[in-house]
């Protein structure tokens, strides 16, 4: 789940975090990010099956922006590499 400039979210799957980030903050993403850029990653899940993954993306479209808040408050951080990891609220700097 990205969060928009604007302040909304975005959900959706893919196989390949940070290119899709990248797409998304490229212009060449979603068509609902296009105009909302930058974009910057709050939450993510990982699943081994693509229909479990778009089984989740269909339940956290349905959140309330609050639910989807609360759900993203401290939960992702990037490290010097780029890359992308999950983190608890006493890890949140």
């Amino acid at each position: 789940m990205v969060r928009c400039c604007d302040g909304t979210f975005y959900s959706g799957y893919t196989n390949d975090l940070t290119k899709r980030l990248c797409a998304h903050n490229s212009g060449t993403g979603a068509k609902y990010t296009r105009s909302r850029r930058p974009v910057t990653l709050v939450y993510y899940e990982e699943f081994c099956h693509k229909a479990e993954a778009m089984r989740r993306e269909a339940a956290l479209k349905k959140l309330t922006h609050g639910q989807k808040l609360a759900l993203a408050e401290g939960m992702v951080a990037e490290d010097a590499h780029g890359e992308y990891h999950k983190t608890t609220k006493e890890e949140t700097p």
